[in-house]
């Protein structure tokens, strides 16, 4: 914002315990002051030749790795596009996955949804049953709930939709570089740069199969901004976008990337772990309960059943004060839940401190 030619700095902004947008590493953060390139220049082509290489490298696969302008609902939306003629099937279990299935439906596709209820996980039986009654293009199924905390079996999800030679996409928009995912067990997984990747908001990833890409070249009226076959040729001729892409942003994601690659896939998904589990102790130690069905629970969020009754919107507003930002409920959930994301580039030490800090807060409420 400008104030009489002057940039008005903001101060003093808490510390992210949501899920999305999370925190950003300084140095990565300031990758975005460099000098802007051109999108048509050998750099733009050493930029994102590099990010396609290490997404590649750290995920461990061969699927043709894709980073979109974008939030992730442009390229969920975008998936159904390149992938369904007229019949998707969608197993959803919360807010974000139910949306999934309504774009499908925007997009005129002959829907239907397999819905597990509020806090429970899609289990392969109902997926399974589903699919006997109907042959299904597409299978896009959530993996991790943002709304619940839940995580999806997929990999068993995705095993049917083979068996059924459907094709399966996954919304690992907030689970994708926290949680630990064979990619190559997916026709399309779908991710966001503003959660696990620890990113600011603006970047989708997509990595896609080859059988996915053949079907995206044999299917008509998909659009063009989200068009896998043109993203793919593009990339093929010059190692650049069709369109123009948000530059800062990628020399953000190289450089955190790079994090990525330097702590390791096992390891970062064992701090994942760490938190997670210091997050459920805490909850069960305190008289709280877990949203999310047992054995279905999120790596990356934690949803957090409102026992006491209190008011969630003054307990976020009074961790605010002290530099902290946790999430209310989502939706229909809002006051009856609240969340707690662990994701990125957060650390056990800051989950202790947030948690020690909610401990002082609920003390002088009396609330235990």
């Amino acid at each position: 914002m400008h104030i009489r030619g002057e940039l008005k700095m903001i101060e003093n902004t808490p510390k992210l315990f949501i899920p999305g947008p999370t925190e950003v590493d300084d140095k990565v953060r300031l990758m975005m002051a460099q000098r802007v390139i051109g999108h048509r220049t050998s750099e733009m082509s050493e930029l994102y030749g590099g990010i396609v290489e290490k997404l590649q490298k750290f995920f461990g696969t061969k699927h043709y790795a894709m980073v979109f302008t974008s939030s992730g609902s442009g390229v969920m939306e975008g998936t159904i596009r390149n992938l369904v003629k007229k019949y998707v099937l969608h197993g959803a279990c919360g807010a974000f996955s139910k949306r999934w299935y309504e774009m499908s439906l925007a997009n005129d596709k002959d829907a239907d949804m397999v819905w597990a209820d509020w806090g429970k996980a899609v289990k392969p039986e109902m997926i399974e049953e589903a699919m006997n009654k109907k042959k299904y293009e597409l299978l896009a199924q959530i993996h991790n709930e943002t709304s619940t905390g839940v995580r999806n079996p997929t990999d068993e999800i995705a095993k049917i939709a083979h068996e059924n030679e459907t094709l399966i996409a996954i919304d690992a928009v907030s689970s994708l570089g926290g949680d630990m995912i064979n990619v190559n067990n997916y026709d399309v997984v779908i991710a966001s740069s503003q959660k696990a990747f620890a990113l600011p908001p603006g970047l989708a990833v997509a990595f896609v199969s080859e059988e996915a890409m053949e079907r995206s070249k044999n299917m008509k009226n998909k659009g063009y901004y989200f068009d896998f076959v043109r993203m793919l040729q593009r990339f093929e001729k010059s190692q650049q976008h069709p369109t123009t892409p948000a530059v800062p942003l990628l020399y953000a994601m190289d450089a955190q990337l790079d994090l990525m690659i330097k702590e390791g896939y096992e390891a970062r998904y064992e701090r994942h772990l760490k938190m997670q589990k210091m997050v459920h102790d805490w909850v069960k130690k305190r008289g709280f309960e877990l949203f999310a069905e047992k054995g279905y629970e999120s790596v990356t969020v934690t949803t957090i059943k409102n026992t006491y009754g209190i008011s969630i919107k003054d307990l976020a507003n009074e961790l605010v004060k002290r530099g902290l930002r946790i999430s209310n409920g989502y939706g229909e959930l809002k006051e009856k839940t609240f969340r707690i994301a662990h994701m990125g580039q957060i650390t056990p030490t800051d989950i202790r401190g947030l948690l020690d800090e909610i401990d002082n807060v609920l003390e002088n409420w009396g609330v235990y």
